[in-house]
């Protein structure tokens, strides 16, 4: 089950965190993996670590707020690899502020990764999904794409766009057979929640993560490769009877905490 053999995936931000995960867990299941990165160093990391347990995986510089960049990528791995059979837009970044402390170029900047970032590689991918008579994509959403949380504003703008984005690409294009749909986690551990609280809360990094541990109801953060087990069902053949859908893995936050 699950198996991803003869499949090629794109992976965007596939360097780290819950995109590297993604990655491994692909590679795993057999399927050629490319990572598009800003970050380079972080995605041959990746790669490196895929290679080690006998996967494959490429990596390709891309900044995927520059569609021509993106498009470029998209049709050289369709070129070389015959077909892009699975597309994760899984490359964002966080904001933290109300509308208040929120300036224009903070908004801009999380509208070109976050929603911008998605079209493009939407943008990118469908018309040779539809060359090849199908294909799945994944966004990377969140709890914040349907549920009120303080001081996420424009963050939480662009992930409620991600779910719409989800939800009119799946409608658009069902009869192509290409599937869309999206993930909403919860807090999850990675870099940037250590990042994050050794930024904010030097000397009290073990308190902070604990009490952020707690927001979610199961009393835990979520891991990366837990996440990546989902996206590998959503990708896979398995699940070929499911578009258009929004999928929490948040450990029970939006439900408990409604």
């Amino acid at each position: 089950m699950f198996d991803l053999s003869e499949q090629v995936a794109v992976i965007t931000g596939g360097g780290k965190g819950i995109g590297q995960s993604i990655a491994e867990v692909f590679a795993k299941q057999g399927s050629e993996v490319h990572i598009l990165e800003i970050d380079r160093a972080s995605g041959q990391e990746t790669q490196m670590k895929i290679e080690q347990a006998g996967g494959q995986a490429s990596v390709h510089a891309c900044d995927i707020s520059q569609q021509a960049e993106v498009v470029a990528v998209a049709e050289r791995i369709f070129q070389q690899s015959g077909s892009i059979d699975i597309w994760v837009n899984n490359a964002g970044i966080a904001h933290i502020g109300n509308v208040e402390s929120t300036t224009e170029e903070d908004f801009d900047r999380i509208y070109a990764v976050n929603i911008k970032g998605v079209y493009n590689g939407m943008r990118a991918c469908v018309p040779l999904m539809k060359q090849q008579k199908g294909g799945v994509i994944l966004n990377l959403a969140s709890v914040a794409s349907v549920l009120g949380i303080s001081d996420r504003f424009a963050y939480s703008t662009s992930k409620g766009a991600v779910l719409t984005m989800t939800l009119s690409v799946a409608k658009d294009y069902v009869k192509d057979n290409i599937r869309c749909n999206c993930i909403g986690p919860g807090r999850v551990h990675t870099p940037f929640v250590d990042g994050f609280l050794e930024k904010n809360y030097p000397g009290q990094e073990a308190e902070m993560f604990e009490k952020l541990s707690q927001t979610q109801p199961i009393g835990r953060m979520g891991k990366p490769e837990e996440i990546a087990h989902l996206a590998l069902y959503l990708c896979s053949q398995e699940a070929g009877f499911i578009t258009g859908s929004f999928y929490p893995i948040d450990g029970g936050f939006i439900t408990l905490n409604s």
